[in-house]
């Protein structure tokens, strides 16, 4: 067996600071957490710091993807995102969630949080897996595709 993506479950875990495994996405997706709490905590003239970080991690997280993932198939579907931006995604509605929680946000705020996050849940669960199976590719943006089997 491969390398494969972490599963929604683990990506959210990490999100939460719950999960410190040695995967560069898991690892990723902890950081992006951390710079959305931090993103909301400061000024808006101070947040580019903070954001070029971010698209740093996304970087990161598109690169792997690209190294070790299945080269897809020739009639694969194509994602307008790549890994790295739905896991970004992924961290800063993770963070909205729980601070919904944490404030006293209506229930109708706190109930759309939490779908936003399970729905773009899902919908990471449905590209690891098209990825994997080699049914759906992502856009490249400069980053070297290497088949793993090649490594």
């Amino acid at each position: 067996m491969g390398v494969s993506l972490p599963s929604r479950d683990l990506i959210l875990e990490a999100c939460a600071g719950r999960v410190h495994l040695p995967h560069p996405v898991l690892r990723a997706a902890g950081e992006l957490a951390d710079l959305h709490r931090a993103r909301l905590a400061v000024a808006a003239p101070m947040r580019s710091e903070i954001d070029c970080c971010r698209v740093a991690l996304v970087h990161e997280v598109d690169r792997w993807v690209a190294s070790v993932m299945p080269v897809p198939h020739g009639a694969a579907w194509m994602h307008t995102e790549t890994v790295g931006t739905v896991v970004d995604r992924l961290a800063e509605f993770s963070v909205n969630a729980y601070v919904a929680l944490e404030q006293s946000t209506s229930q109708w705020e706190l109930h759309l949080a939490w779908q936003r996050l399970a729905e773009l849940s899902l919908g990471y669960s449905d590209m690891a897996f098209g990825i994997a199976a080699g049914t759906l590719r992502v856009p490249d943006f400069g980053a070297p595709r290497v088949n793993a089997a090649e490594s």
